[in-house]
């Protein structure tokens, strides 16, 4: 047979040699990654809700999961948990887009300043933080309060970048709500955990693959003009929309939202150096595996599912051979465990169903 670009290509590049002809469990599909996590490596966190599971296993496995904000002294374990100390990093709640992430920067070095400053909760009148309005569940006494809560804030995002050198951030939503004065995006729409709806106020906006690109590179780069050593691990949320404000099919908005952000990735790993890409929703949403990774909703991602990508994470991003043996015997949870382990996840976006 004649020769052709194909003929002496590797077994992971065609289908039925990676995928057909292998059991679901050893379909794998990281060839290499551009660095390694070391245990002292400070590895922060932030992104969709997905991005929590993550950030649950990293703590569990001995990895250094980096927490720049810390409860005030003398708090309970519980209590700090209830308010959100340890869903992230830093206390910013979910970020389900990249302007989300490039607006955190900008507002915590005074590089903009929303117009919009605080909601109010119209069950109780407390104040919340348009920005992250379910991250104090009790909300705010005064205006007052909630502003110096948001500086301490700052000042632990400003350190968080400063001194990581991980960052996993996890791409969730490219429909947003956006503050028409000044573009300012909000994690939730208004109404949904406090502020009003006013169409005349607030605009609907669904980003393009551009649109995320151009955020999530602006990101990376303002985050290394302050540290040029950090690197960057993307990954796509697996997890499905919840709901939809574009005017098809909740399906059709979901393909397209998770397509967009899937390319957005792709170029940026392109783009820069020391940006890896993780497979998560690659491996979640594969033929043979999606049947048997989501949970009854068809939206979430079951035990089997975060254990099968952190396994393949671990074994790819450890920087030492002992490192996976440890984080696979720590990811055998019973199922118990697990499910409390899951409802721990707090997801900003199912507000939209209860509000």
């Amino acid at each position: 047979m004649a020769d052709h670009p194909y003929s002496s290509l590797p077994d992971h590049r065609f289908w039925r040699k990676a995928v057909t002809c292998l059991p679901p469990f050893a379909i794998d599909p990281i060839i290499s990654t551009p660095f390694k996590i070391s245990p002292q490596d400070k590895v922060a966190t932030c992104g969709s809700c997905f991005a929590q599971e993550i950030a649950q296993r990293l703590r569990a496995s001995g990895f250094h999961y980096y927490l720049a904000e810390r409860p005030p002294q003398g708090m309970s374990a519980a209590e700090a948990e209830r308010r959100n100390y340890s869903m992230y990093s830093c206390r910013y709640g979910n970020l389900y887009t990249t302007t989300g992430l490039l607006q955190l920067y900008d507002r915590a070095y005074g590089a903009f300043k929303p117009q919009l400053e605080y909601w109010t909760r119209e069950q109780d009148g407390r104040v919340v933080d348009p920005f992250r309005p379910s991250i104090e569940p009790d909300g705010y006494a005064t205006v007052g309060d909630m502003l110096a809560d948001r500086e301490r804030h700052f000042a632990a995002v400003r350190t968080m970048f400063e001194t990581m050198d991980v960052l996993v951030f996890t791409l969730g939503l490219t429909e947003c709500w956006r503050h028409k004065a000044d573009g300012a995006v909000m994690q939730q729409a208004p109404g949904v955990a406090g502020g009003v709806w006013d169409a005349n106020v607030f605009a609907f906006h669904n980003m393009s693959v551009a649109e995320v690109a151009r955020d999530l590179l602006a990101s990376v780069d303002r985050i290394r003009s302050v540290n040029a050593k950090a690197r960057v691990i993307l990954t796509v949320s697996p997890v499905g929309l919840i709901a939809t404000y574009e005017n098809r099919h909740v399906i059709e908005s979901n393909s397209a939202s998770k397509a967009i952000l899937r390319a957005a990735a792709d170029e940026a790993a392109r783009a820069r150096p020391n940006i890896a890409y993780f497979p998560s929703y690659d491996l979640v949403t594969v033929a043979p595996n999606a049947a048997q990774f989501y949970t009854d909703d068809a939206r979430s991602i079951n035990h089997f599912g975060v254990s099968h990508i952190m396994r393949i994470f671990f074994e790819h991003f450890a920087e030492r051979a002992a490192e996976p043996a440890a984080a696979i015997r720590a990811l055998k949870f019973d199922v118990a465990a697990e499910a409390a382990s899951n409802a721990k996840v707090v997801c900003d976006e199912e507000a939209i169903e209860t509000a």
